[in-house]
């Protein structure tokens, strides 16, 4: 006799009480660490996330530096308490090499680096307490810490998780609805531009799924965004001003 598979929606509410379009709550604080040049701690839901930025510094060895433009190093690891999960364990596996390596990518399309050639720009993720979504949580979280650095960027970007459970379409999974729902897409957008920075997906979905997906993306990092710029006003004030205040990062007049 098979198990009965675990109802993640009923009564149209999620097993935490939220409506399919809710977001867990959010918590965000920048700048907690004095040693590093920028940090953020994210608490979204039962996640805690501490990002750190340091740099622009020095490149060692020196035979690595680009002479035209810095360079940028992720590191994105899981506290040996943070979970329950294979994953939770101490030291690099191959999950933590593979987030590291999709928010450098991230970072590296955000970050003007051209602006301080021959440098190296570390970013830290270390996940302290895990509950899903970790990857969106930790770059959300980490551009933040660049700002706070005073690194030159594009765009604050944010990230989000959407996927399917029990058959409907949500926003912000758990990790219950990660590990049993149908399917789950992390993805990171840059607002400013319309730029889909990070997508990827685990299981099926038809094409009216994805689209629809996307579009609760898009609305949710508006959320997000504005979260990350009111954190960003509570520490520096009237000065932050979203890019669109500002004319635009390359605007000349």
């Amino acid at each position: 006799m098979t198990e009965e598979k675990k109802k993640l929606i009923v009564d149209g509410k999620r097993l935490d009480g939220r409506g399919k379009k809710d977001l867990r709550p959010m918590k965000l604080e920048i700048g907690l660490l004095k040693k590093a040049s920028g940090s953020c701690l994210i608490e979204w839901g039962n996640n805690k996330v501490l990002a750190a930025v340091y740099g622009p510094r020095e490149v060692l060895p020196k035979h690595l530096e680009n002479p035209y433009k810095a360079i940028i190093k992720c590191r994105y690891a899981m506290a040996p308490f943070s979970g329950l999960e294979e994953h939770g364990r101490a030291g690099p596996n191959r999950r933590s090499t593979e987030i590291a390596k999709v928010a450098k990518h991230v970072f590296e399309n955000i970050v003007l680096t051209n602006q301080f050639p021959k440098t190296v720009v570390n970013v830290s993720m270390e996940i302290l307490q895990s509950d899903g979504g970790t990857r969106v949580a930790g770059i959300t979280a980490a551009s933040l810490a660049l700002a706070d650095a005073g690194i030159p960027v594009k765009d604050v970007v944010c990230g989000v998780s959407v996927g399917k459970a029990d058959g409907e379409i949500v926003v912000d999974l758990s990790k219950d609805e990660d590990n049993l729902g149908e399917g789950d897409m992390p993805t990171v957008v840059s607002l400013r531009t319309g730029e889909i920075l990070l997508w990827q997906m685990d299981g099926m979905l038809s094409k009216g799924e994805l689209a629809e997906c996307f579009q609760l993306v898009f609305e949710a990092c508006e959320k997000i965004k504005e979260k990350q710029l009111h954190a960003l006003r509570e520490k520096y004030g009237s000065v932050c001003q979203a890019p669109e205040e500002q004319g635009g990062l390359n605007d000349s007049g």
